[in-house]
């Protein structure tokens, strides 16, 4: 007990670990799932010294069955994640669920970080306030269990920014001398950086913001060892994310320039519903990011946001300022890419997500003027909880699709469907095929518009799924045809006919299953 008095962070994580084992079967494969956690179940051939003494060796047999898609997407996660995977597999759970289950403990590392890193700069109620905001955002509570790309990517990059400015301050302190050994905050900052590169090759932007944090304190720091520390934490993070990124090996900076070059163009045919309309990814018009901002957060956000910046600038001093500027560049500066380079975007903002916690970091010193102005207790306990309320009563709402959240502000979710992407990566398969388990009989045929291997993993022995776009002029009367609403595909066939079986929450469809006629 005393223990949670003294770190009540550990009170909110023991909060959405239970409400996590609770519910993390519930959610579906995502469309993105099934290849990526192909190519970590391959991954153990790159480490394996017996292929490697083989005679024929062949890196290319490490990235899966969908090499040319993810060979260059980094697999430290998926690396690290798998064996835990496989354990909880051996305690019952299958496949898809006990990745659910890890992805989602990642993001409570995420949480956990976050609030260690914004203590740094306001009290620890403020702080835990602005953690549980962060962490009770339905966006990423759902991404959370589903996403097993841009979430590690957020948390291993809130790693690098806090490893590494505790890094700096531990050289302002003096209380480590290197002598080319690495303190342990070296160690973590480099370890969560390397996992980071490889994940996204944007990872180096933490490397360039704690940089210019060291910058700031350059006064106070001895140069030489400032050199050093520096020195040490650039090899080891090379040294980590060359470790963990099979496909650099053959030629580590060639493959890097490639795969930075590729990231930064994203190239992609698919298409994207937004405010009513259809765009190709590359060609979404500027306000693309500025709106899902505006509409996928809760609606207390970015007051907390903007009115904890004005607190927070205007209580510092210059080095405290310096400080909070670089926190948000962290944002700034990705966003304002976005909005000016203008790459391809789609599935909403999910590759930007790692650009948030700053918002929520501002929003920390808006508890604090609250703290202020607010003397009773239960008066602030009360007013924090109204606040999280906004997150929570749609994430019960939604579940367990709370990652198609959007606020009153565009008139929730049920008011973005048909304008903007809601349940764009299909994990409604999995409730719609449940349900059509129950009602199938032997020779049943499941004709899925897209992705028929996610319908396939809950699919029962009694049904056979085709693939609807290779396969659609076999289908007869009293067939089943199961169509997402991404891009509003389900008003492309049978648009008039009734659904057998409908996925739906708070008004918006996300899965219809309708009968041949």
């Amino acid at each position: 007990m005393q223990k949670l008095q003294k770190h009540p962070i550990l009170i909110l994580l023991i909060i959405n670990l239970a409400l996590g084992l609770i519910t993390f079967r519930n959610y579906g494969l995502s469309w993105d799932e099934p290849l990526f956690y192909d190519y970590a179940n391959a991954l153990p051939y790159a480490y394996s010294p017996g292929e490697w003494l083989s005679g024929n060796f062949n890196i290319q047999n490490a990235f899966g069955s969908s090499g040319t898609d993810h060979a260059n997407r980094g697999p430290a996660y998926i690396l690290i994640a798998r064996p835990i995977v496989s354990l909880i597999e051996t305690l019952g759970s299958d496949n898809a669920s006990a990745w659910h289950l890890v992805n989602f403990l990642t993001f409570q590392l995420g949480v956990f970080l976050f609030h260690r890193f914004a203590s740094k700069w306001m009290n620890e109620t403020s702080a835990l306030a602005a953690s549980a905001l962060f962490a009770w955002q339905p966006l990423l509570w759902g991404h959370a269990f589903i996403n097993p790309k841009d979430i590690p990517f957020l948390v291993f990059f809130i790693g690098s920014i806090c490893f590494g400015f505790e890094m700096v301050d531990e050289l302002v302190r003096k209380d480590h001398k290197v002598f080319w050994k690495p303190s342990k905050s070296t160690l973590l900052a480099a370890f969560f950086l390397g996992i980071a590169t490889s994940i996204r090759v944007l990872g180096p932007l933490a490397a360039m913001l704690t940089g210019l944090y060291a910058l700031g304190q350059i006064r106070k720091i001895e140069l030489g060892e400032l050199i050093k520390r520096f020195a040490i934490y650039a090899v080891l993070t090379l040294l980590i994310a060359f470790i963990a990124w099979p496909y650099l090996w053959t030629n580590p900076l060639q493959k890097f320039v490639e795969v930075f070059g590729f990231m930064s163009d994203n190239p992609t045919q698919l298409t994207v519903l937004f405010n009513g309309d259809q765009y190709k990814a590359d060609e979404l018009p500027r306000r693309y990011l500025p709106l899902l901002l505006g509409y996928t957060l809760t609606e207390p956000v970015w007051l907390l946001f903007f009115l904890g910046l004005a607190v927070g600038f205007w209580k510092s001093d210059n080095q405290k300022r310096f400080t909070l500027a670089l926190i948000l560049f962290w944002f700034l500066i990705p966003a304002a890419y976005v909005i000016l380079r203008q790459p391809p975007m789609y599935d909403g903002f999910r590759h930007f997500l790692f650009i948030l916690p700053p918002v929520f970091i501002f929003s920390g010193f808006a508890f604090e003027k609250f703290a202020e102005l607010i003397k009773n207790n239960w008066a602030r306990i009360i007013s924090i909880a109204a606040i999280l309320m906004f997150g929570i009563v749609p994430s019960i709402q939604l579940h367990p699709y709370q990652y198609a959240y959007y606020n009153s502000f565009i008139g929730r979710t049920d008011g973005a469907f048909r304008t903007y992407e809601t349940e764009y990566w299909l994990t409604c398969y999995r409730e719609a095929v449940v349900k059509l388990n129950e009602e199938a009989g032997a020779g049943t045929r499941l004709f899925v518009r897209r992705e028929p291997y996610i319908a396939a993993y809950y699919a029962s022995p009694e049904i056979t799924i085709r693939d609807f776009r290779t396969e659609a002029k076999e289908m007869q009367s009293g067939d089943f045809y199961l169509v997402n609403t991404r891009s509003n595909e389900d008003l492309k066939f049978l648009r008039d006919q009734p659904a057998f079986i409908q996925i739906a929450r708070q008004g918006a469809d996300f899965c219809l299953i309708k009968r041949v006629p």
